[in-house]
């Protein structure tokens, strides 16, 4: 119920505050209180104390202390793998969104863990079908410009059915996006990302509008339907869809495409400027004189037509 949400969000910041001091001094009561406390999927979802703990059993030297950690995590652990039947409507409901871990804003946190925090994070985050729980939620904003960013997006990435059959919550990773879009991120490889740093844009500039449109027109794009199903089941991760070029977002015809035109333009350079025939049967458009070379060469599929490169020895003018 209430008062034990607000009991358990109380510890919370406790514990962060110990994690962000690096002073794990008391963190053993709280431990103790937190498991006389009865704990719901719901008060896991709602106060995200999992994250809080995590922080705690990673950072502690105390035997004591990371193994009781350990253990509440995997008790937890237990009413997130409950039988379908065993849970009550609302349960359910909640279970379709995944818990989502969240950052303690500004507890930095040692490199060195990732290994560790890659396996308590799976324990936390349950195993729902989507891996939107293991990045940090997104900060609310109340940013008009922002607001309309974030719906526009999550309805690209609702383009087709996809998102329905992986269970993807794309109101979440749209915002998650847009957050990346608008911050340069400074993040941790590390799964949990307790430290999550932002080093922020100074507003919602030509730069930023532009970024999102290229997201919204790749991600809506019927061409390029692998990149939408990347992001939607957390191949690409939101900080990596935000970041990402042109190039990189392309479908991969467009990638092919690009890859052929590419090697046509080195082909047509090389063979413009080697060798040739001299011959007075081209006029050069740039100084009108007769003095060329030409060279012809199967430059598509056999059955077309040979493509011809003239070369102006007077002014240097190339054509084909």
């Amino acid at each position: 119920g209430k008062k034990e949400e607000e009991e358990i969000i109380r510890i919370a910041k406790k514990m962060d505050k110990m994690a962000q001091k690096k002073n794990g001094a008391g963190s053993l009561d709280l431990l103790k209180e937190l498991k006389s406390i009865p704990m719901t999927l719901e008060l896991l979802q709602s106060t995200r104390i999992g994250m809080s703990v995590n922080a705690i059993r990673k950072q502690s030297t105390d035997d004591e202390v990371t193994s009781l950690a350990k253990s509440l995590i995997k008790s937890w652990k237990k009413l997130l793998d409950e039988p379908a039947g065993e849970k009550n409507a609302e349960e359910k409901k909640k279970e379709r969104t995944a818990p989502v871990v969240s950052p303690s804003q500004d507890s930095p946190e040692p490199k060195e863990e990732s290994s560790s925090s890659n396996s308590s994070s799976k324990s936390e985050s349950a195993d729902a079908n989507t891996l939107i729980a293991t990045f940090p939620r997104a900060p609310n904003t109340s940013d008009s410009v922002r607001v309309k960013c974030r719906e526009m997006l999550s309805s690209a990435l609702q383009t087709g059915d996809d998102h329905i059959a992986i269970g993807a919550d794309c109101d979440e990773l749209g915002s998650q996006i847009e957050e990346y879009i608008l911050s340069f991120s400074l993040l941790r490889n590390d799964l949990d990302q307790l430290a999550r740093i932002f080093v922020e844009l100074k507003n919602t500039d030509m730069k930023y509008k532009n970024r999102v449109r290229s997201r919204i027109s790749n991600l809506k794009d019927a061409k390029n339907p692998n990149l939408r199903k990347n992001v939607l089941c957390g191949n690409v991760s939101p900080d990596r869809i935000a970041k990402m070029t042109a190039e990189e977002m392309a479908s991969d015809e467009l990638k092919e495409m690009r890859k052929n035109l590419t090697k046509e333009a080195i082909r047509d350079h090389q063979v413009a400027t080697s060798g040739g025939t001299l011959s007075d049967l081209f006029t050069c458009g740039k100084c009108k004189k007769k003095k060329c070379t030409y060279t012809q060469v199967q430059t598509r599929s056999a059955d077309e037509p040979m493509t011809t490169f003239v070369f102006c020895t007077e002014c240097g003018n190339r054509w084909k």
